[in-house]
C-alpha cells in the first residue's frame, strides 16, 4: 500500500474575474431574507443538526405545524424570527436566501450500507451532508478544473468512456479493472485512484448521528460521490472495503432504487472481486484456515483477515464448519500483532484529499476561506469542517504552571 498517485488539478480560466463582485456583499435585512426565503434551506439546516421539527419549534417559540409550513413553502417565518432561526441552526442569515445552487437529493437516491440500523433522521442528516459536499465541490470546480469523471455507465457530467459494464458484480469488477488499467494484482492507494477518476470521496468529522450510517454513495449528482463515515477510519482495511462496496453501487445500481438487501450483497461481491480477483488470489490463499498466512496476505492485498476468510469460504477452500471455527479463533486473536486494526491515519493515500487540494490550489490563485464561506452562505467553521480541516486552537501554558 505505497504512496504514488496524486490527483492532478488545473486552474480554471477566468476564475479571478468570476470572484470579483462577490466580495463585499452586504448582509441582507431579515425583511429581505423573508421575501427570498428558501424553504429547502431550512429543512437542510435542520437535518444537518439532526434536529426534529418539534425541537426546532420549541426553541423558536412556534408550533411544529408552523415549522412544517415553513419547510413546505406554504408559509414563511416572520422577519423578526429569522435571526433567532439562524442562531438556533448555527448558520448565517444569508443561508436561507434562495438562488444558490442546491443539490436537492432525494433520500431514495442514496445507497446506505445499514438501512435497518439507521433511523430516518440519521439518513436525513447524511443526505443533507451529501448535498453540502456537492455544493462545496461545485463552488471549487468553478475555480479549479477537477479530474474528469471516468466511471463507465455514469449518466451525469463528463464521461471519458461510454462503455457499459456487465450487470453481474463479478464480471463488472473484472471489467472495471481492465477499463482502469489496474491489472490483476493488489490495488494500492484506492481512495486516491477513485479521486483521480473524478469521484468525490469525503469523510465527515466524527459525528455520533452518522456512526451507525456507516457509508453511503450516490450517482444522482453531476459527480458521483462516496461518503465514508468516521466509524470506518479505525481500520484501513474496513475503510477500503467500504469504498469498494460503494463503488460497486455506483457501477451496478445507478438507476436502481436503494434499500434492497440483494443490492448490498451484490456490492459486497463486487468489492471482493475488485480488491481480490479470483484468478489472482486463489493461488495465494491457503488450503486450510491458516490465520497467520491470511494476516500476511492482509498486508499485501489491503483487505482484512475476516474478508480473506470469507473469500476462502466463497471460493470453496473452506467448508462452512471450518470457516466458523476459524472465525472463532480469529475473534480470540483480536488486538494481537497482525490482527489488530490498522488506523487509517498511517495511510495518507487512503484519505480523501481532492477537495482540500482543490481549495488549496484555489487559494493560491486568490480565493480566501472567508470569500468561499460567504458564497456558500456557510460559517467559516463549516467550510473547514467539510474540508476536513477543523481549526484546533492551541492551549496556552504559562511558565511555571503544572501540566
Amino acid at each position: 500500500m505505497s504512496e504514488k498517485t496524486q490527483p492532478t488539478l488545473f486552474t480554471a480560466p477566468g476564475s479571478r474575474s468570476a470572484r470579483r463582485g462577490r466580495a463585499g456583499l452586504e448582509q441582507p435585512s431579515p425583511a429581505a431574507v423573508h421575501e427570498a426565503f428558501d424553504p429547502a434551506r431550512l429543512a437542510q439546516a435542520r437535518c444537518l443538526l439532526g434536529m426534529t421539527k418539534r425541537r426546532l419549534a420549541d426553541e423558536l417559540g412556534v408550533t411544529p405545524a408552523a415549522v412544517s409550513q415553513y419547510e413546505m413553502g406554504t408559509n414563511r417565518p416572520r422577519p423578526d424570527l429569522l435571526p433567532r432561526l439562524a442562531e438556533i441552526l448555527d448558520v448565517p442569515l444569508t443561508y436561507f436566501l434562495s438562488g444558490r445552487p442546491h443539490a436537492r437529493l432525494d433520500p431514495s437516491a442514496a445507497h446506505f450500507r445499514s438501512l435497518r440500523s439507521t433511523r430516518s433522521y440519521q439518513r436525513a442528516k447524511a443526505i443533507a451532508f451529501t448535498e453540502q459536499a456537492w455544493e462545496l465541490t461545485y463552488a471549487l470546480e468553478k475555480r479549479v478544473r477537477l479530474p474528469v469523471v471516468d466511471l463507465p455507465g455514469f449518466a451525469g457530467g463528463e464521461v471519458l468512456s461510454g462503455t457499459e459494464l456487465p450487470s453481474d458484480p463479478v464480471s463488472a469488477a473484472r471489467a472495471l479493472r481492465v477499463a482502469w488499467g489496474l491489472g490483476a494484482g493488489p490495488i494500492t492507494h484506492l481512495i486516491r485512484r477513485l479521486e483521480v477518476r473524478g469521484i468525490v470521496v469525503i469523510t465527515p468529522q466524527r459525528d455520533e448521528d452518522l456512526l451507525s450510517v456507516d457509508a453511503f454513495s450516490t450517482s444522482r449528482l453531476p459527480r458521483p460521490l462516496i461518503v465514508l463515515t468516521p466509524n470506518r477510519t479505525n481500520d484501513v482495511y474496513r475503510h477500503r472495503f467500504s469504498a469498494a462496496h460503494e463503488l460497486g453501487h455506483l457501477i451496478l445500481h445507478g438507476d436502481a432504487r436503494p434499500g434492497d438487501i440483494a443490492q448490498e450483497r451484490e456490492a459486497d461481491t463486487f468489492a471482493a472481486e475488485f480488491l481480490t480477483p479470483r484468478e489472482s488470489i486463489l493461488t495465494e490463499l491457503p488450503a486450510r484456515a491458516d490465520l497467520h498466512k491470511l494476516s500476511q496476505l492482509r498486508d499485501t492485498w489491503g483487505v482484512s483477515v475476516h474478508s480473506l476468510l470469507y473469500r476462502c469460504r466463497e471460493l470453496g477452500l473452506l467448508s462452512d464448519s471450518s470457516a466458523s471455527r476459524a472465525y472463532q479463533r480469529l475473534h480470540g486473536l483480536q488486538g494481537q500483532p497482525g490482527f489488530a486494526p490498522d488506523p487509517l491515519a498511517g495511510y495518507p493515500s487512503e484519505q480523501p484529499t481532492l477537495l482540500s487540494q482543490a481549495f488549496a490550489l484555489a487559494c493560491d490563485n486568490g480565493l480566501t476561506i472567508t470569500e468561499l464561506a460567504r458564497e456558500l452562505a456557510w460559517s467559516v467553521r463549516q467550510v473547514r469542517r467539510m474540508l476536513g480541516d477543523e481549526e484546533v486552537r492551541p492551549a496556552l501554558r504559562l511558565v511555571g504552571s503544572t501540566p
